[in-house]
């Protein structure tokens, strides 16, 4: 989790501030996905700070939801694309890439319990 929360505060996901009045706040919490090595054994525990989305009401909260990932048909395609003209294939990994997105709307979430200012009354992370 410090992790996590260090690089939140390294990308300047967010700023403290009151909440304004008339809006409300979405929850959060955290959530642990299972790391394993290359022998298949338990390496770690990866957390993420997520946001309670689900608490949202659409046409009220948001009007759309977009995720910007690639579908599995078009990287099937390319991996054959390359097989076929004997392409040279690399990955890699962008560390925290959804921190690195803009939102257009105002978006306020509680601080996660534990941290510093999360028993603060009407602080919230914006």
């Amino acid at each position: 989790m410090d992790v996590e929360m260090e690089a939140l505060q390294k990308n300047h996901t967010w700023d403290l501030v009151p909440l304004p009045a008339g809006k409300k706040a979405v929850g959060c919490k955290w959530v642990y996905t299972p790391k394993f090595d290359a022998d298949g054994s338990l390496e770690r525990y990866k957390a993420r700070l997520v946001a309670k989305g689900y608490t949202q009401s659409y046409g009220i909260d948001y009007l759309e939801t977009f995720a910007p990932v690639a579908k599995l048909n078009t990287v099937r395609i390319l991996i054959a694309l390359a097989a076929k003209l004997i392409w040279e294939i690399h990955q890699f990994d962008v560390k925290n890439a959804f921190l690195y997105g803009e939102l257009e709307e105002e978006v306020y979430m509680t601080i996660p319990l534990g941290y510093p200012l999360s028993n603060q009354s009407g602080v919230v992370v914006d």
